[in-house]
């Protein structure tokens, strides 16, 4: 059984999702934690519920998400995962703080294993699919648990709203025709984990989301 645990992390605020079961195996979902305080927050939980981090997964490489991947690489052993785009057609996360005025003190950590629509990631007992979602970021991806009724949507759908389309490779038609053909094609009752902010459900959205109508 699916089991998750949120971090609000940032001063983004953004939404770090730790995924296990129940054979102890875990994936971390845009890692975000920003400074010791948080680094520990996560690896406390980690280490309490005696969980061995299989993936550190990105749905996209906005500082926000990927603040804590040098982190997570060093104290897990692994190297984070995403979509190539978001490597070759984004700043990378130094470049990007540096834009808005941050100064870090871990550099980028580049991906390993590349996905891409199609691909899937195993951990334990579970199968995530990825989902090709761009036009919040060039290589956005969404990850889909059928067996859990799940969707992590990172900045591309959230509850009542989308991704912002005004950043490096933003395009709002692409994502919304790409939320259309993707995400809404879900059954109703799948929950939407988005980047930020509250869940939600599929249904909901197709039902109450202005900018799908």
């Amino acid at each position: 059984m699916i089991k998750i645990q949120i971090f609000i992390f940032n001063f983004v605020e953004v939404n770090t999702y730790l995924v296990y079961d129940e054979t102890g195996e875990a994936v971390i979902i845009d890692c975000g934690c920003l400074g010791q305080a948080e680094e520990k927050e996560l690896a406390a939980f980690i280490e309490s519920n005696r969980l061995t981090v299989k993936h550190i997964l990105n749905t996209h490489l906005h500082l926000d998400h990927a603040f804590g991947n040098a982190f997570a690489a060093n104290a897990f052993g692994l190297s984070p995962e995403g979509d190539i785009r978001e490597e070759t057609e984004l700043p990378d996360l130094l470049q990007q703080a540096a834009r808005f005025g941050i100064s870090l003190e871990r550099p980028s950590v580049p991906l390993g294993t590349l996905l891409k629509e199609g691909d899937t990631v195993t951990f334990g007992n579970q199968t995530l699919q990825c989902f090709s979602v761009p036009g919040h970021s060039p290589g956005s991806l969404a990850f889909y648990s059928k067996e859990s009724h799940c969707v992590f949507t990172g900045d591309a759908l959230f509850k009542g709203s989308i991704g912002r389309t005004d950043l490096w490779g933003g395009d709002f038609n692409i994502l919304i025709n790409g939320i259309r053909s993707k995400l809404l094609t879900l059954p109703d009752d799948t929950i939407v984990y988005p980047g930020h902010g509250p869940s939600t459900t599929i249904g909901e959205e197709k039902t109450h989301n202005m900018y799908l109508r």
